[in-house]
């Protein structure tokens, strides 16, 4: 298979690789997970990493580049910095083994294991180095460590991060760092338990600087395929001042603890093993990790790579991901077109990810309990952003995926009182605003899922929906509620009351289709309470005072770029104009027509108020579909932002993934179809970038073995004809019943 490289390797180097790896006839025929690219989106705040993990994976490695001076501007500590690696830095401190995937805030990106050579030295900024060599595909990362002419390679299997290190002749280290690392919490233990075993924990939280009474421990347990010469711990505690202190003759200075096998606790704390070889030597590394104990890191290291090698590991996980990515499979286009296709489709399933043991156990969200499952409890649920097209994802093509997704989440109400917000490592961080939990909820059930309690969720959703008093989730619910708005005495007020009009119109039609008419017709009516937010003069909805005026001074373009203000979260009026999914129909009567409709939505882009980074309005592009016969729009849209932002290099996203959302608009717009409205099991038309793509279906949840799309024609052509199962089908959306049902959905361009 072909190995996709940095930029900064050298042709030769290439050429050498490529030609070896073709002779030994695995370049005969590229399978989906050949293509990935792991180094897209980790330049341009795209915040993924290029390192290896399993699908889904609980341990993941990644090439820590972002501390020291050596790395600005791009560095941890001297700016807002979510992610463990930026591919334009140049200088390495380790390889982070828990790491999260495009998101906006930093955390995790800890247990930092670093080669060296030489004498020992335990200053991050002393033993770090320049790299060179990167490779990066999937279940596989290499490069070379410049400064000490050493190659390291990784894989991982689900719990358990493995690296392989060959060094030259002579004196040779491995550090584990628990001082350095991306979360804002500090402090850990370790302790050596023989020259082949080290155990302890790190702890980490404070996701977007919130909860941190809610900071939570990570345990580990690294196993060496060789026994150390001799070993260490280091500590370097904090100075102190005062009388007392100038007794202190250790004040503030660096201990090194030879051959200490006693537990050490602190900030910065770490250890060494150190090997004399007499020629070029490998040694391999494998790092449990669990939330839970270090018996369970210990348990999960042992289940998954007992006596397995650094190779047999890459063979499996390499398998585990080609297994998953086969699901769509997808015919014609370029192979860059093949390239940034998979590379969504595999940054779609790393979160939210697995948080529970091999042996079933959990950390419970707020009870301190540990919990036990035979699926799997998933974490790290970013549902601001995956609300919107992710789960429906997840649904189509992954339906046992997101069924244990949507169990995970009524555990959490069962141990919590709440559905999930912004869910983490088993804490809440109430990151961003809105209820969105029901939507992905009332989706899921809506497609056909539903082998969960149902009636437990319809009641953690009205719970959510209904409490005015301590509502964590919609804090601003009173005025809602009465006035049909969020004022402005809360930041963000419009985009709030739009987010609480699609939590409540997904309520609204899972009400329905429990044969719940009064609820159905309460939350369709609150849905529509947006209409009260409209200006007409303006044709966009602004904020409101308690008073029910328009907020004065009032700027339509305020809070673009993360700029501040009284109506929106991370946004302006423009940017949220259209997010009223539900109602687009009603949308278009407000504004005085068809017409008047798309003249205001055509010009959302002709002046560049349109944001692909921004999850508010990245369905905007598919909004001309709702007006007959300018469906063209949208086709010419999705085609160039396409082009624009998503390409087979590290700045290859248009800003953060948010937890694979952007990846999963570009798997879906490249299909030619979308999820238009979230909660509601449909889906919008337009042209697909490839000649056939093949969707394999789930048989425990649907009838038919696959569905295909299938393009016809000139693709620089506008959609003259749509066939559904080889009959015209005379609209640019389908439900999903009707899609996953039927075989083949033609989309003839001409």
């Amino acid at each position: 298979m072909l190995l996709i490289y940095k930029t900064k390797v050298i042709v030769k180097s290439i050429f050498v690789v490529v030609v070896s790896i073709c002779y030994s006839n695995l370049c005969a025929q590229q399978q989906p997970a050949d293509y990935v690219n792991p180094f897209i989106g980790t330049s341009n705040f795209g915040a993924t990493y290029p390192g290896p993990i399993a699908p889904r994976g609980m341990a993941s490695v990644s090439p820590f580049n972002v501390a020291g001076p050596q790395n600005l501007p791009l560095e941890k500590d001297s700016r807002w910095l979510s992610n463990p690696y930026v591919h334009e830095n140049t200088f390495l401190t380790g390889f982070s083994q828990v790491n999260l995937s495009g998101v906006g805030c930093p955390d995790l990106g800890v247990l930092l294991l670093m080669p060296t050579t030489g004498k020992v030295e335990t200053n991050h900024l002393k033993y770090g180095s320049t790299y060179s060599d990167e490779v990066a595909k999937t279940a596989y990362y290499s490069s070379k460590i410049d400064k000490y002419n050493i190659k390291a390679e990784f894989t991982a299997s689900k719990r358990v991060g493995v690296s392989r290190f060959t060094f030259p002749k002579g004196q040779s280290n491995i550090l584990l760092n628990l001082g350095v690392g991306l979360t804002n919490e500090e402090g850990g233990m370790v302790k050596v338990v023989s020259a082949t075993e080290i155990e302890g924990m790190r702890n980490v939280g404070s996701f977007c600087y919130n909860s941190p009474e809610d900071a939570y421990p990570v345990y580990f347990v690294a196993q060496f395929s060789k026994p150390a010469d001799s070993f260490g711990v280091w500590k370097k505690p904090a100075k102190h001042e005062g009388v007392e202190a100038q007794w202190m003759g250790y004040n503030g200075k660096m201990r090194m603890m030879d051959n200490n096998t006693k537990m050490v606790v602190g900030d910065s704390i770490g250890t060494y093993f150190t090997y004399e070889f007499d020629k070029i030597e490998t040694v391999e590394v494998k790092i449990g990790v669990s939330y839970v104990s270090i018996a369970n890191a210990r348990e999960n290291l042992e289940n998954e790579t007992s006596n397995k090698t650094f190779d047999a590991v890459y063979k499996e996980t390499y398998k585990k991901w080609n297994d998953l990515l086969s699901r769509i499979k997808v015919e014609g286009g370029t192979k860059e077109d093949k390239t940034v296709f998979y590379t969504a489709l595999y940054h779609t399933l790393i979160h939210p990810n697995t948080l529970n043991d091999s042996n079933g156990d959990y950390p419970e969200i707020k009870t301190g309990k540990i919990g036990k499952t035979e699926g799997t409890r998933y974490t790290v649920f970013s549902l601001w952003d995956t609300y919107r097209n992710l789960h429906q994802l997840m649904s189509l093509v992954y339906p046992k995926q997101q069924s244990d997704m949507i169990k995970s989440m009524l555990e959490m109400y069962d141990e919590n009182g709440w559905l999930p917000k912004w869910e983490l490592n088993a804490t809440e961080t109430f990151t961003m605003v809105g209820d969105p939990a029901s939507i992905v909820i009332a989706d899921t059930y809506l497609k056909g899922i539903q082998d969960f309690d149902v009636q437990k969720a319809y009641k953690a959703m009205l719970k959510s929906a209904d409490q005015i008093e301590n509502n964590p989730l919609r804090p601003e619910l009173k005025d809602y509620i009465e006035k049909g708005f969020v004022t402005t005495k809360n930041k963000g007020s419009v985009s709030t009351t739009q987010e609480y009009n699609a939590s409540d119109y997904a309520i609204s039609i899972l009400a329905k289709a429990l044969a719940n008419k009064k609820d159905y017709e309460r939350f369709k009516n609150r849905s529509l309470s947006y209409r009260k937010l409209y200006d007409k003069n303006l044709k966009l909805l602004r904020p409101r005072t308690e008073k029910g005026s328009f907020y004065e001074p009032f700027d339509p373009l305020s809070g673009a770029n993360f700029e501040e203000n009284i109506g929106f979260i991370e946004g302006n009026a423009w940017q949220y104009a259209f997010m009223v999914p539900h109602d687009i129909n009603g949308l278009m009567k407000l504004m005085g027509g068809k017409k008047e409709f798309t003249n205001q939505l055509q010009k959302l882009f002709d002046n560049n108020y349109f944001d692909m980074a921004n999850e508010p309005d990245i369905a905007y592009p598919y909004l001309f579909n709702y007006v007959k016969g300018e469906e063209w729009r949208s086709q010419e849209l999705v085609k160039k932002l396409i082009k624009k932002y998503f390409q087979n290099k590290p700045d290859g996203l248009p800003g953060n993934d948010d937890t694979g959302t952007m990846s999963a608009w570009l798997v879906y717009s490249m299909m030619g179809i979308y999820p238009i409205a979230p909660g509601n099991p449909e889906y919008t038309i337009t042209a697909p970038v490839f000649d056939k793509i093949t969707i394999e279906l789930d048989s425990e949840y649907y009838k038919n073995k696959s569905i295909v799309i299938e393009r016809e024609g000139s693709k620089n052509d506008k959609i003259n004809n749509i066939e559904l199962n080889g009959k015209n089908y005379k609209s640019f959306f389908i439900t999903h019943d009707d899609f996953v049902n039927g075989s083949t959905l033609k989309i003839i361009q001409k």
